[in-house]
């Protein structure tokens, strides 16, 4: 008779298509039996009738990134990986960040270092992130690089360091169509956010609050029509982030009405956090929230929420990206009260991700507990290579799960996080659940404290994007008609 290292009882059991109630048996670090009465295993936790999901995947993540302009990034993968787990989440994908005329691959064995092996606690891959397209890159570095596990990419329309123009887009996207990996696209236009900063600054308008006015839903709605529209031409799949605006939405259902294969990420800070966040006076604290794009109006989180319930989004991550609010190196590198352009973009989010979704929509019923369990694990483990290990409750996945304290009262403060960051944007705000204990390979590692020991988490190695609809044979890619005779 099969022993189980860890049996959990009467789980409610959720996939991204079913709620069951069952024991899972865990043996090895994966899932073996899903059934009712399981022997005993050698431990046992009662889950009494709670929720089960799947470990969360968050996407998402900057963690240890460098940034080139003296801010320094709070959270290294100790940090940020206890944070994780401590809110659900148990796999993490952060960015490698190429440098511009540095090499791909010496931005990956860096970003290696910094991982380290005594520093996660939940396991983790890696995006890339291409700013300098060169022949090399292209044509050397950047396939073998997705044949050794690096599958998926991100692409900038903005920030000067970091954007490729549309030519380089175009090179990068044929390359993807090629090898089969998953283009990520940050949509803003570039050259109207600049103009349109210069103008604020020339009227002496620098306060945190005026950020939003630099960068309009319309910039993000463009830049999104054009990044669909150049992966029409090249007949590839892409995943737009962190898309905050309605009529951004609009562009996604219209290309997706018409068959292509473009995919959205939203993230807590268009669900929960608006114009005002960024501060109605010109006083400093609202720089907290200062984020690209940044938080929109009342009817745009409307927008976002029917997207998320719709199946419009994909993808629901954090974005994390933590700067301390306090001190010379995060949101006051460049002085104690510098324009709103200099502020270090980016807020914290990685720990309280799966809870505010579960709280505001599963438990408002705004989207079920299947499509949250999409939208958190299942889409994500897929479209970037790491389904079925990843991002379900099945025989054979990685017993990476989380079971669920519903209707327990939680005021979030940031003195109950886990991050290193000074602050959360989202302090003060009531939920209605939290995770009661998360297990990573069927280890517990968050039961109301952290648990286990840094250097745990395994690097991941992701293969090529399972395209939902498609079956693992070819996972979606094969069958494109040829650039030229379409």
């Amino acid at each position: 008779m099969q022993t189980h290292d860890l049996v959990i009882r009467h789980a409610r059991a959720v996939t991204a298509s079913d709620i069951f109630h069952c024991d899972i048996g865990i043996r090895d670090g994966r899932i073996t039996t899903l059934g009712q009465r399981l022997p005993a295993g050698t431990q046992e936790i009662d889950a009494a009738g709670r929720f089960v999901t799947p470990g969360g995947i968050d996407s998402h993540v900057h963690l240890d990134q460098p940034t080139g302009d003296g801010s320094v990034m709070a959270d290294d993968f100790a940090s940020g990986s206890r944070s994780a787990a401590c809110g659900g989440t148990t796999t993490l994908i952060p960015f490698a960040c190429q440098q511009k005329g540095g090499s791909l691959r010496d931005a990956v064995e860096d970003y290696h270092r910094r991982a380290g092996t005594d520093k996660a606690l939940v396991d983790f891959a890696f995006h890339m992130i291409i700013t300098d397209p060169t022949p090399a890159v292209l044509n050397e570095e950047l396939p073998r690089l997705i044949q050794e596990g690096y599958s998926s990419f991100k692409l900038y329309m903005s920030y000067a360091a970091l954007m490729l123009n549309d030519r380089q887009i175009l090179d990068v996207l044929a390359l993807a169509r090629r090898e089969h990996a998953m283009v990520m696209l940050h949509a803003e236009n570039h050259d109207c956010i600049g103009w349109l900063t210069e103008q604020l600054l020339a009227a002496g308008l620098t306060a945190p609050r005026f950020h939003a006015a630099s960068r309009p839903r319309l910039i993000e709605r463009e830049a999104a029509h054009r990044a669909i529209s150049l992966a029409e031409l090249v007949d590839v799949p892409i995943l737009l982030v962190h898309v905050s605006a309605g009529e951004t939405i609009e562009q996604i259902r219209w290309a997706q009405g018409k068959g292509l294969n473009v995919y959205g990420e939203t993230c807590p800070q268009y669900l929960f956090l608006t114009r005002e966040s960024l501060g109605l006076s010109d006083d400093f604290e609202g720089a907290k929230c200062i984020c690209s794009p940044p938080p929109r109006d009342k009817g745009s989180q409307e927008a976002v929420w029917r997207g998320l319930a719709n199946g419009t989004f994909s993808v629901f991550s954090s974005d994390h990206a933590p700067f301390r609010f306090a001190g010379a190196d995060g949101k006051r590198a460049h002085g104690d009260n510098p324009g709103f352009h200099q502020v270090a973009n980016g807020i914290p989010g990685v720990e309280t991700r799966m809870a505010l979704l579960w709280s505001e929509g599963v438990c408002r019923r705004r989207i079920t507990p299947q499509r949250f369990v999409e939208l958190t694990a299942t889409n994500a483990a897929k479209l970037y290579g790491l389904y079925p290990r990843k991002g379900s409750i099945a025989v054979g996945a990685d017993a990476d799960l989380v079971i669920w304290d519903q209707d327990k009262k939680v005021t979030v403060t940031n003195d109950m996080l886990h991050h290193n960051v000074d602050y959360t944007p989202y302090e003060g705000m009531e939920l209605s659940a939290w995770p009661a204990m998360t297990l990573s390979r069927g280890e517990v590692v968050w039961d109301g404290s952290p648990r286990g020991t840094p250097g745990r988490g395994q690097f991941l190695r992701c293969d090529r994007p399972l395209l939902p609809g498609a079956d693992d044979s070819d996972r979606g890619y094969t069958d494109y008609a040829p650039l030229f005779d379409r």
